[in-house]
């Protein structure tokens, strides 16, 4: 029995088969030129979905990198800063050191005084330091407030103990930037336990005393009091004694004992001494260590220098300011090395970090071409198949041409 087939249905079944087989050459040319094996989510869920949680990942992964880059940038500005904070600390030292000696006259002194004054200019300016976006780098988080204002005094500062962070890292979040307050205004006075001082008015009583910075002997018999260290000239025999009284709370600490110049003083855990001649009622103290500003530190020296004189007694009065100043000005010095060695630590964690996310990223790339690639084998699979297909698409378009150019006209 003949089968009579329309040729409208010739066309449809002819055109919907060559539409089949090209969809289906096109799908493994774009395989090949994607090396993807998955197109969409259909061509296999559960590989797609894998495969979005990693990208996912990779993405955090490149964001943290560009973090990193960023938190590079800000710590090497901070570094950089604090190189010449440290160099301004110490040149101040230096001066301070050179107006220890005694040969100097009153101008030289106020010269050196100008030069430290110049120096504190430069720290501020350092203090104040723009981050390049507007900002400061030792505000804190008030980055669009000016840190510090010089006073007559010292420097006020109008930041805050914020540190700024970035995430650097899955687990890591990193400070890149320093309080202006840490740096600045956080440097411990004396030894680092107390500080020892001569009471100002030595100078009008006569005596050339000098006190020592001091050490502590025993830490366990520290008491972190306020002590007075005052001397009297015996009537009788003429020799100068000093008695030791805790001020916290009134105690003695040490009964009038014979004055000796350079014969350590030791109590409660600390030990010390005192050079030259004290006078009858000259005072000393010696108070707990604090946090001083560096802004204060220089311009009590800078005003110890203009305000000298002349003679032994205020020679000794500016010996003990510029021993003072020397110890403070050190600590200040130790603390901006302590941020400046943590700024450097913090950039070499960078480093690590980066390799670590380097490493993390060939991990990324190989989990999602293993969930989603052409693996070497899938491409010599895909490229038989392609051209398989392309065999078959044309085979197929050869024949629907020749099957079109059948009629019973050509006959006739």
């Amino acid at each position: 029995m003949a089968i009579r087939i329309s040729t409208q249905t010739m066309y449809d079944r002819n055109v919907s088969q060559l539409a089949n087989l090209q969809g289906n050459m096109l799908r493994t040319q774009m395989q090949l030129s994607t090396d993807r094996r998955v197109l969409t989510p259909a061509d296999d869920p559960v590989a797609s979905a894998r495969a979005l949680e990693v990208t996912q990942a990779q993405q955090l992964n490149d964001q943290y990198e560009l973090n990193r880059q960023n938190a590079n940038a800000s710590l090497t500005q901070v570094g950089t800063a604090m190189e010449t904070v440290s160099d301004i600390m110490e040149a101040a030292l230096a001066s301070v050191v050179q107006a220890g000696n005694p040969g100097l006259s009153q101008s030289d002194r106020d010269a050196i005084a100008v030069e430290l004054e110049g120096q504190l200019n430069d720290l501020l300016g350092q203090a104040n330091t723009a981050d390049g976006t507007g900002g400061y780098l030792f505000s804190g988080f008030k980055t669009n407030t000016q840190p510090f204002a010089l006073t007559s005094t010292g420097a006020t500062y109008f930041g805050d103990q914020g540190q700024r962070e970035l995430q650097v890292g899955s687990g890591r979040q990193m400070a890149i930037s320093a309080s202006g307050s840490q740096i600045f205004e956080q440097n411990i006075t004396g030894n680092g336990t107390f500080q020892t001082q001569a009471d100002p008015g030595n100078a009008a009583r006569g005596g050339t005393g000098i006190i020592s910075p001091g050490s502590v002997v025993d830490a366990s018999a520290l008491t972190g009091a306020n002590y007075s260290i005052n001397f009297t000239k015996d009537a009788t025999t003429g020799l100068v004694q000093y008695s030791v009284t805790n001020t916290t709370d009134g105690t003695e600490a040490v009964p009038a004992t014979d004055f000796k110049a350079g014969e350590p003083i030791t109590f409660d855990g600390i030990t010390f001494d005192i050079a030259g001649a004290p006078a009858d009622g000259d005072i000393f103290t010696i108070e707990p260590s604090k946090n001083q500003s560096v802004f204060t530190t220089m311009r009590d020296v800078i005003t110890a220098l203009r305000n000298a004189g002349t003679g032994p007694t205020a020679g000794a009065q500016l010996t003990n300011a510029l021993n003072t100043a020397n110890q403070n000005l050190q600590n200040a010095q130790d603390n901006a090395l302590s941020v400046t060695a943590s700024v450097g630590a913090r950039q070499n964690e960078l480093d690590s970090l980066d390799d670590s996310g380097s490493a993390m990223d060939i991990q990324y790339i190989d989990q999602i071409t293993n969930l989603v690639g052409l693996t070497a084998r899938g491409q010599i699979e895909a490229v038989s198949l392609f051209q398989q297909q392309t065999t078959s698409l044309t085979a197929a378009q050869q024949t629907f041409r020749a099957a079109t150019q059948l009629s019973l006209f050509n006959y006739i």
